[in-house]
């Protein structure tokens, strides 16, 4: 099959939605379909993938994560080029992913008269007032909101990263339940495994007992790293030995966060990861943390942290359960304090992180690689071509 993927992006900037379009398109093209993704004009290549990115925009600069007024323009652009690309590949259909790509994948699929898959991370009202972009019930909310429901509704068929995000396409937006399916994000288990835990140590100057958690992922209040950070001020006042790695960018404002918070001799930053070394830099760790606060929205790092065998602390919300279920590690939602219990916890409790890693290892190979989420995205593919 001849796939069309529009990607708008700065793809690829080693985050969890790029890694999601990478290993979908990796995965698939090593099933025999010829995938061609259409980008932002900047981002790196990656060996092996198919890739047209738009017309340079030189003042155009953001690899982070989060809304901008700049996509219009980009995106008119990448519509531009995805028609050019389209004439070339003469796809079968066209898997766009977020709701931008999405929007012009409707127009795109009524001038090449073929369907659209929508690939949903999220509700895209909810992530513009999660950024602080717009203030929800705000004329600008819901414009977005209108918009949104127009976008849902014009896919032929709609994949979301979670269990959540389908429930709430089908309860809150409307769409019909057989339009959408669930299709978590994986992890590729020979690649994601544990690595030498003392190689990043050294580099960084982490002693060997010292323990340490990691955190790997766009650093944002979104994704509750001022929490993270509040967290870990409470466990200096207590004398706790733990340290943190952080790994992920934008990292200068967190960085002077930590210094004006005095945890500065606690927690070291390395900013951006490429993804190919993650593995080694999260096998340093004795535990992985995730503080992101979205209800719906997926959280891929996730899977990493459990192919490395790394014990995950994370928020108690329906996304988080779904993916570690019983290898997780829960705190009360959005609550700092309870963080930093179990941060303090499982810092002094071998034996309990022992027993976590084996259960997140066993849980990534059993249930979440690539190759399964590959077998229902070829049905979702088949199902629209017979429709």
């Amino acid at each position: 099959m001849r796939i069309l993927m529009l990607a708008p992006t700065p793809f690829f900037a080693d985050r969890g939605c790029h890694v999601r379009i990478y290993e979908e398109a990796r995965t698939l093209m090593a099933r025999g379909h010829q995938v061609r993704i259409v980008t932002y004009h900047l981002g790196r290549d990656m060996a092996g993938i198919p890739t047209d990115r738009t017309l340079r925009v030189p003042w155009y600069t953001k690899l982070s994560a989060g809304p901008s007024w700049h996509k219009p323009y980009l995106d008119i652009l990448l519509c531009g080029t995805a028609l050019r690309a389209a004439r070339r590949l003469r796809p079968d259909l066209i898997h766009a992913h977020l709701h931008e790509g999405a929007f012009f994948g409707v127009l795109l699929k009524k001038l090449l008269g073929i369907p659209l898959l929508f690939d949903c991370q999220g509700s895209l009202t909810m992530e513009l007032a999660d950024h602080g972009f717009v203030r929800e019930g705000s004329l600008l909310y819901r414009f977005f909101a209108l918009l949104e429901g127009w976008i849902n509704n014009s896919a032929d068929a709609i994949v979301t990263s979670s269990g959540p995000g389908r429930d709430d396409l089908v309860t809150k937006w409307g769409v019909p339940s057989a339009k959408v399916t669930a299709l978590m994000d994986g992890v590729d288990t020979a690649v994601f495994r544990p690595h030498d835990r003392m190689e990043v140590r050294r580099r960084l100057d982490i002693a060997p007992d010292v323990p340490l958690a990691v955190y790997l992922g766009v650093l944002n209040h979104y994704q509750g790293i001022d929490l993270l950070l509040s967290a870990m001020v409470m466990l200096k006042s207590r004398g706790s030995p733990l340290r943190l790695l952080v790994m992920g960018f934008p990292e200068e404002k967190y960085r002077q966060k930590a210094r004006d918070l005095d945890i500065a001799d606690m927690v070291t930053f390395t900013g951006r990861i490429d993804y190919g070394k993650a593995p080694l830099f999260l096998s340093a760790g004795d535990m992985a943390v995730s503080p992101k606060v979205s209800l719906t929205e997926a959280n891929g790092k996730l899977f990493n942290y459990m192919a490395c065998g790394l014990p995950t602390i994370a928020f108690d919300t329906p996304v988080n359960r779904e993916i570690l279920g019983e290898a997780g590690i829960y705190a009360r939602y959005g609550d700092a304090a309870d963080l930093a219990a179990h941060l303090a916890g499982l810092a002094g409790d071998a034996a309990a992180r022992a027993e976590r890693a084996r259960l997140a290892r066993e849980r990534a190979e059993r249930e979440h690689s690539w190759q399964a989420r590959a077998d229902v995205l070829e049905a979702v593919y088949h199902r629209m071509k017979r429709a």
